[in-house]
């Protein structure tokens, strides 16, 4: 079996049994791209001839550069050696091999990086960056639903656009009560669904935007589209797009450094200084495992120092 085969059958692998998430399978495939060719160039074709050595070296390489290549940082390199050893372990499960030399190779630890968060105050001006919801504009009543969305809903930008009509349950028929309890379907990665309640401000944003602006966006393409979330074309908004809102936003109100999942990190931020259990911030972010979630508890852990430290009358000495 050759490594570029086996490469090939782990990629199917994790597209077709495993349903990863097309950006992830696109970063593997890049990944295993570039360790085939670095086994190519130093003579090994098959995976019978990759030795644990030549995995290490690949390693070292990563974090070096080569001639092709700048140095990645630890948390690319360690993503690059996670795929390697992802497909040799498949390769052995599979009976493609009779070893695995990558299983002795760890990936380099990442440093720990804490989630930006941005203020309650700039959050809401982010928001008011991005226009009114009585705005005449249909452009405008869409990029202010789909902030008041992200951060109404921590969901990421992938779920946001990815988003269709028959997801949301923000309205009810004609004639009967406003609903007291409007949610949304978010699809999150590996195809899992989670339902997340919609705070007012996104409900009053997003019904403007739905009865005001969106009908006049579908007339512009030719064929319907199902999302929720439509381009100046008619078609369904990219992640480029809604990220070109939000970073226009942000220049208009003066914060710097702000992407989609700033407002993710800022919604899981609020919810714990608000006093949410840690279990429900998990569901509603869509994290499979709570020591994901745990990080946001440091954010505020080191909040509540910087306010004993400036409040409290014996705390610095």
């Amino acid at each position: 079996m050759t490594v570029e085969s086996a490469c090939g059958g782990y990629l199917q692998h994790l597209t077709v049994e495993r349903g990863l998430a097309a950006n992830t399978t696109e970063s593997y495939q890049r990944d295993l791209r570039r360790y085939a060719a670095h086994l190519a160039s130093r003579g090994v074709l098959v995976l019978a001839g990759v030795a644990t050595a030549d995995v290490a070296e690949f390693l070292a390489t990563l974090r070096t550069g080569d001639g092709e290549h700048p140095p990645l940082a630890a948390s690319s390199a360690a993503r690059a050696v996670i795929a390697v050893r992802g497909m040799h372990a498949y390769a052995l499960r599979s009976g493609l091999a009779g070893a695995d030399p990558a299983a002795e190779v760890a990936p380099p630890a990442p440093p720990r990086r804490l989630p930006k968060a941005i203020a309650i105050a700039d959050v809401e001006r982010l928001l008011e960056a991005a226009g009114a919801v009585e705005d005449p504009d249909p452009r405008v009543l869409r990029d202010r639903a789909l902030l008041e969305f992200l951060y109404g809903t921590g969901a990421r930008i992938s779920e946001a656009t990815g988003l269709d009509l028959d997801d949301l349950q923000i309205t009810t028929p004609s004639g009967q009560e406003e609903r007291n309890d409007p949610a949304v379907v978010l699809n999150g990665k590996g195809g899992k669904q989670r339902f997340v309640p919609v705070g007012s401000y996104a409900v009053r944003a997003l019904d403007a935007y739905l009865v005001r602006a969106r009908p006049a966006l579908a007339r512009r393409a030719s064929r319907a589209a199902p999302a929720v979330f439509l381009n100046a074309r008619g078609g369904r908004l990219t992640r480029q797009g809604a990220w070109g809102v939000l970073t226009q936003a942000a220049e208009r109100c003066g914060l710097a450094g702000i992407s989609p999942h700033t407002l993710r990190h800022s919604f899981a931020t609020h919810l714990l200084d608000g006093g949410a259990d840690i279990r429900v911030v998990q569901e509603l972010l869509g994290h499979a495992s709570v020591a994901t979630t745990q990080v946001y508890t440091l954010v505020t852990v080191d909040k509540l120092r910087e306010v004993y430290a400036a409040a409290h009358p014996r705390a610095l000495g």
